[in-house]
């Protein structure tokens, strides 16, 4: 009996399905039977599963008429599975890398459940930062396994299908089943958290859901709306035959009902029958309130009196009065919330803080990059400034004891950004920021361009799809004053790739600093933090990201090449900052290190560095140490993605393109070998020029503190630089 069944209905995505089968088939655990939901044999979805049948039995398709729906779908693979525990998968998610395993761990931490609670993230595939809508449901939920009646609030019917594991076990003894028609997931949820009798939560991202264009289907406009009635009816018919207390019973009513007034209020979801809809979600709002249950404050408990009045003219005439505050309010700059909205307009109308600095780095992923080397050296130089650092909430922790910060999209974090002076980031910050007069912007950016960037993208379909309006970009490129750059190269792709009025600043990258000023001793304990062995020649490998692929998977075998690199060789597994999670992927012979807070760190402590088209060669430069391209999809990669210059005629040092030829030039000391120096010296001189290790008092001299160019510590000749040693001598006998 495997672990886990997951079942794909692949109706209407017979384009994505791929894609989301081979998440699932690349998870590090394997101890699962998927089973692809298509529409009849020959078809488009059923070709498309049955290739992946046929290169792994794992994979067990079946049908189920497009008649039957979602719900039929979903029902017909339960059917089929013979797992412990299900997961449902739509045809256009994937699961995050590692999603499996942590799922195995956290049953094996909990024990058997009836329902495992997960998080997961909207990814919209046009524009925008991904959400994690689940965090908030999850959120104050106990550590260990728990009754449902201890945490009333987690309903099930906030929460889709795909967002938990269920066992199998006991939806067969309770005869569980989705309903038909839409939003089944709401019957499906509401009913089974209604009969569990054990339940856990892992906060941890596993399904990244993927949000169409045209946005969710459950959205657009039509009579399938009126269904969402008869999926509340039968939960809270459910609720009542249960006898169920008012403890649950009264966040179960408040959230069904939420969804329905939220519909009753977008009047262009329903093309007719808007009276109706209001009528019969009355009746049943009487029927089943739970009593002496008080409606919730403000102008939902407004809607929620109306509804048990049956009072449709005054909701819709209230309906009607909030369209006209919210064109109102589309003038007031954009955070999220007229109430947030407003706050930052009245803060915009106070004088700028001529000490106030905010910074952010990576949208808010934590204390790193460019603006963290900056945020320090400014608390030296220019002690007078009050730094903030923003971090999305649930970085907070990434945050060093005595820098004061702000969760992003806070009152607080708004405040901030409407009275400071300075703002310093690395990516851009939220589109509702407004550039005052008198303030000063400073993109770090984070990384050399090997691959296009901004509106050089749009000729790349792959990659203008996912960029989305350059005409917005833009429009943050706008509020940028000043734009820090590593090399010349840096200086020519970002006048091209983002045209604006700012001053180039060719200081080299703050974060590079530490190549230079750390020591032995630095790069001894760094090594014995990450568990790199003493005597060990350590791997940094660093491959990017791919646009044309959905979540990460090394196209090496990690633990083949250490056995055919050497007996010392160990490798540090760093993967893309998108594919960060928190876990760990490996073992053995290779450290993941993805998750460290440091990419400069785990630079520091490796004696070489394997890469494909990763930004992070340009920095690893800087040591001096030795550099090998593994080039494996190199003609792909460029095509899809476009480049900025040749790196296979101007690489920093030897290039591959096949495991074998990888292990090789370790075995053979090539790697580390006078051509390789050569190649690497020739980058250096191209690539390297500004970053001596005094990048961040540069920018803090001329950005914090208004010191003229010409005052500024000028730049030591790259053959004077000394970087910081290597652990392992780098010839082998």
């Amino acid at each position: 009996m495997p672990r886990f069944s997951i079942i794909v209905p692949s109706h209407g995505v017979a384009g994505r399905l791929g894609q989301a089968l081979d998440s699932v088939r690349a998870q590090s655990f394997g101890d699962f039977e998927l089973i692809p939901v298509c529409d009849a044999p020959g078809s488009p979805a059923a070709d498309v599963a049955a290739r992946h049948a046929e290169r792994d039995s794992r994979v067990a398709p079946v049908h189920a008429p497009p008649s039957a729906g979602l719900a039929g779908a979903r029902n017909a693979g339960m059917r089929a599975a013979t797992g412990t525990y299900l997961l449902f998968l739509d045809g256009d998610d994937v699961l995050v890398p590692g999603a499996l395993a942590a799922l195995d761990a956290r049953l094996t931490e909990t024990g058997q459940v009836d329902v495992l609670h997960f998080a997961h993230e909207r990814a919209p595939w046009w524009e925008g930062e991904p959400t994690n809508p689940a965090t908030p449901v999850l959120a104050h939920t106990p550590d260990d396994a728990f009754a449902p009646e201890q945490v009333p609030h987690l309903t099930g019917v906030r929460l889709p299908a795909w967002s938990a594991a269920w066992r199998r076990a006991f939806v067969t003894e309770q005869g569980l089943a989705f309903p038909d028609g839409h939003f089944t997931d709401v019957g499906w949820g509401g009913l089974a958290m209604l009969a569990a009798r054990r339940v856990a939560v892992l906060r941890s991202v596993v399904v990244r859901h993927l949000v169409r264009r045209q946005g969710s289907r459950l959205n657009l406009p039509g009579e399938h709306h009126a269904e969402l009635l008869d999926q509340a009816e039968l939960v809270l018919e459910r609720a009542a035959e249960l006898g169920l207390s008012a403890d649950r019973s009264g966040p179960l009513f408040d959230q069904l009902f939420a969804a329905v007034l939220k519909t009753a209020a977008h009047p262009r979801r329903l093309p007719s029958g808007h009276r109706a809809f209001f009528r019969r979600a009355s009746v049943l709002y009487r029927r089943h309130r739970p009593a002496g249950r008080r409606p919730p404050g403000g102008s939902l408990g407004v809607q929620h009196r109306l509804l048990a009045a049956g009072s449709y003219a005054a909701f819709a005439a209230l309906r009607g009065a909030h369209r006209a505050a919210g064109r109102a309010a589309a003038a007031v700059p954009r955070p999220r919330g007229l109430r947030t909205r407003l706050l930052y307009r009245m803060h915009l109308l106070r004088p700028l803080d001529p000490n106030l600095a905010v910074y952010c780095a990576y949208w808010g992923r934590g204390y790193a990059c460019n603006p963290a080397a900056i945020h320090a050296r400014a608390r030296e130089l220019a002690p007078h400034l009050r730094s903030v650092f923003l971090v999305e909430a649930g970085q907070e922790h990434t945050v060093p004891d005595g820098v004061e910060h702000a969760v992003i999209g806070s009152h607080r974090a708004w405040r901030l950004l409407a009275r400071a002076t300075y703002l310093v980031n690395n990516a851009n910050f939220a589109e509702g920021v407004v550039k005052r007069r008198g303030s000063v912007h400073l993109q770090t950016q984070h990384g050399t361009p090997l691959k296009t960037m901004g509106v050089d993208q749009s000729t790349y379909s792959v990659v203008a799809a996912a960029t989305g309006s350059f005409t917005r970009l833009l429009g943050r490129v706008d509020r940028w004053d000043y734009n820090l750059s590593s090399n010349p190269h840096s200086t020519r792709v970002w006048e091209r790739a983002f045209p604006g009025s700012y001053e180039q600043l060719e200081y080299g990258y703050p974060r590079n600093d530490a190549y230079l000023t750390a020591t032995a001793d630095d790069v001894a304990q760094i090594r014995a933090e990450l568990g790199v062995p003493e005597g060990s020649t350590a791997v940094l490998y660093a491959p990017t990201h791919r646009d044309h692929r959905t979540g990460f998977e090394p196209s090496l075998d990690l633990e083949a090449f250490c056995e055919a690199a050497g007996e010392d060789v160990v490798v540090l597994l760093r993967a893309h900052y998108f594919y960060d999670r928190g876990g760990r992927r490996a073992g053995g012979r290779v450290i993941d290190v993805t998750a460290h807070r440091s990419s400069e760190e785990v630079c520091l402590a490796a004696d070489a560095l394997v890469t494909d088209y990763s930004s992070i060669m340009f920095d690893y430069a800087n040591l001096d140490r030795p550099i090998v391209v593994y080039a494996d999809d190199w003609d792909v990669y460029r095509e899809i993605r476009g480049v900025t210059f040749d790196l296979m005629a101007e690489p920093p040092g030897p290039v591959t393109r096949t495991p074998d030829e990888l292990a090789r030039v370790f075995r053979d000391g090539s790697w580390a070998g006078a051509e390789s120096a050569a190649l690497r010296a020739r980058f250096r001189e191209r690539f390297c020029p500004f970053d001596d290790g005094r990048a961040a008092e540069r920018v803090v001299r001329r950005v914090l503190l208004g010191e003229p160019p010409a005052a500024l510590p000028p730049v030591i000749p790259l053959a004077e630089r000394v970087p910081a040693p290597a652990a392992a001598t780098l010839v082998r006998s």
